[in-house]
């Protein structure tokens, strides 16, 4: 392994087969990411940008079509085994069994990667504090609550102390205090020298997260840097919403760009986006245009202003 890169691809595709009915298939078209130790790395896209099929590539459950991936310094192809040996998966699914309890979920798992039962038990302890739910440990995992049933998968996935962590979108369908408890969770793998690698639809839960990110779309990565080297290279510092009546964004956007105002205008369902450097200076500009919207916002620029201009489609499907 090359210095302290943990994760290293090159020209990396996924094709899958024909099926019956249904052509061959390019999911990730070729890729190029590295990833170093102690790094939080995020793919952010929407469904079908390729974002899956990379992560079940760095797991080394799917095969590689062409190109070279190396994980820990080993080629999945070839030593698949060793690698699923020192990661840890949080799949979309919680794929618990939820007729067994939280102890016996965690025990069970430690199993599959032939810990000892002394080992197991041990490890147990620290995972039910790290995941809170000490007070649950012989709860049936059925009573659990969605927050809950995450934050064990995410304990179930360090029972054998992985040196790679991959999260596949951890917390769709959370509520926003479920979200930040698992934020808090994940903050402190990070604290303890835990590499990871996410993938996620939620433009705040990347930002919050990760060091760097690949912003991927039809399964090639159009984007990649930290959270503000993104926004600083791909969209203004602020943004003007304006609402007006929806029968009018078209012109009043068509009046905007003719007054050249803002370095980028995008008409939305529901309202007009101006990209600019000042947001009050715009705003002031559009009145003395004699433009009354109904409501203006001047915020500062997020990555879904990056992912907009990127790929013309919202994050969330």
């Amino acid at each position: 392994m090359s210095g302290r890169l943990l994760v290293e691809a090159r020209g990396l595709t996924k094709t899958y087969r024909a099926r019956k009915g249904v052509p061959p298939f390019r999911a990730v078209d070729g890729i190029d990411f590295e990833l170093g130790r102690g790094e939080v790395f995020g793919f952010l896209g929407p469904n079908g940008a390729g974002k899956s099929s990379t992560m079940r590539m760095l797991g080394a459950i799917s095969p590689v079509s062409t190109g070279t991936l190396r994980v820990l310094g080993m080629d999945p192809a070839h030593e698949g085994p060793e690698i699923r040996s020192r990661i840890g998966v949080v799949p979309q699914d919680d794929c618990l069994d939820r007729e067994l309890t939280v102890r016996e979920n965690l025990f069970v798992y430690g199993r599959y990667f032939g810990l000892a039962k002394n080992v197991i038990r041990d490890r147990i302890v620290g995972l039910l504090a790290f995941a809170q739910l000490e007070e649950k440990a012989d709860a049936q995992v059925e009573t659990l609550s969605g927050g809950m049933r995450r934050r064990l998968t995410i304990a179930r996935s360090l029972i054998n102390e992985p040196e790679i962590l991959l999260l596949d979108e951890p917390t769709t369908g959370l509520d926003p205090q479920a979200r930040h408890v698992l934020w808090d969770r994940l903050y402190r793998l990070k604290r303890d020298g835990v590499t990871l690698i996410i993938t996620t639809h939620y433009m705040d839960e990347a930002e919050q997260l990760c060091d760097r990110l690949a912003v991927m779309d039809a399964g090639r990565i159009v984007a990649e840097g930290s959270p503000r080297e993104l926004i600083d290279a791909h969209v203004t510092r602020e943004v003007l919403e304006l609402r007006f009546q929806p029968d009018v964004h078209a012109e009043v956007a068509e009046r905007l760009r003719a007054a050249e105002l803002g370095e980028r205008i995008e008409v939305l369902p529901d309202r007009v986006v101006v990209y600019a450097d000042d947001g009050e200076v715009a705003l002031v500009a559009v009145h003395e245009m004699s433009l009354s919207p109904i409501t203006a916002l001047v915020r500062r620029a997020t990555l879904e202003d990056v992912f907009l201009k990127l790929t013309g489609r919202s994050l969330v499907d």
